[in-house]
């Protein structure tokens, strides 16, 4: 694999689980690291561990994101990896459906993901160089029952995703899907005792990000799974 060039990461849609995993490998591995969340209490201890600055922003809202990035930008440059790591979840029978639920699960899902990508490219396509990463779901391979919501964003997200990857990768920008394909582990979502690591663990989702950062120019992935040994697919 390629040495890691990449200098500041900025992380949108930022929680306890994959997106700080990410915040601490990237800072362990000599990134500047910006993280991003709506609210920054929920954020503010994870920046201060890793050395990072933490900023409030709705990514649905597309004047914040764009004052996100310019305030990124001041405080330690333009950022040549983002991931976009937020989601938005609405479940229940198709019928039942609040509309105004399903309208914020896309918004969330795939509008805020292109309002940060679209910010982050801005930037990356004159220097032809940087990546944007965004967070998948198996949601976006295939439409589960009582989901339709959160099937409508990730199928959107990985199409925008593809798209991308065809237009700018000959740019120089590395585009990538991760489809995360389980649950991931948390202290509420632990390993049932009698089947060990069928959780994803988050740190070790993260080190897959950071060995897609690591590949050759000439060798790149637009898109990865990543599932538990014992998942069914």
């Amino acid at each position: 694999m390629s040495e890691l060039n990449y200098k500041n990461a900025l992380i949108v849609g930022v929680g306890s689980g994959l997106s700080a995993s990410l915040a601490r490998l990237f800072a362990k591995s000599s990134m500047k690291v910006a993280i991003a969340a709506r609210r920054l209490d929920n954020i503010s201890a994870l920046a201060r561990e890793v050395g990072g600055k933490a900023f409030a922003c709705d990514a649905t809202d597309r004047g914040q994101v764009a004052k996100l990035f310019a305030d990124v930008e001041a405080a330690h440059g333009a950022p040549d990896v983002v991931v976009y790591n937020a989601s938005y979840r609405t479940r229940g029978p198709f019928v039942g459906l609040d509309p105004a639920e399903v309208e914020r699960s896309i918004a969330v899902t795939v509008f805020g993901a292109f309002l940060v990508a679209q910010e982050a490219a801005k930037r990356m396509v004159p220097k032809a160089y940087g990546a944007i990463m965004l967070t998948g779901a198996s949601a976006g391979v295939k439409g589960y029952p009582q989901s339709a919501p959160f099937a409508m964003g990730k199928f959107a997200l990985r199409g925008m995703a593809q798209s991308m990857a065809r237009e700018l990768s000959p740019q120089g920008i590395h585009i990538v899907h991760v489809v995360v394909d389980g649950g991931i582990l948390s202290e509420r979502r632990p390993n049932p005792p009698d089947k060990p690591d069928s959780m994803l663990d988050p740190d070790a989702i993260a080190q897959s990000y950071l060995d897609l950062l690591r590949q050759h120019r000439s060798a790149w992935s637009w898109e990865l799974e990543v599932r538990p040994w014992v998942e069914r697919f």
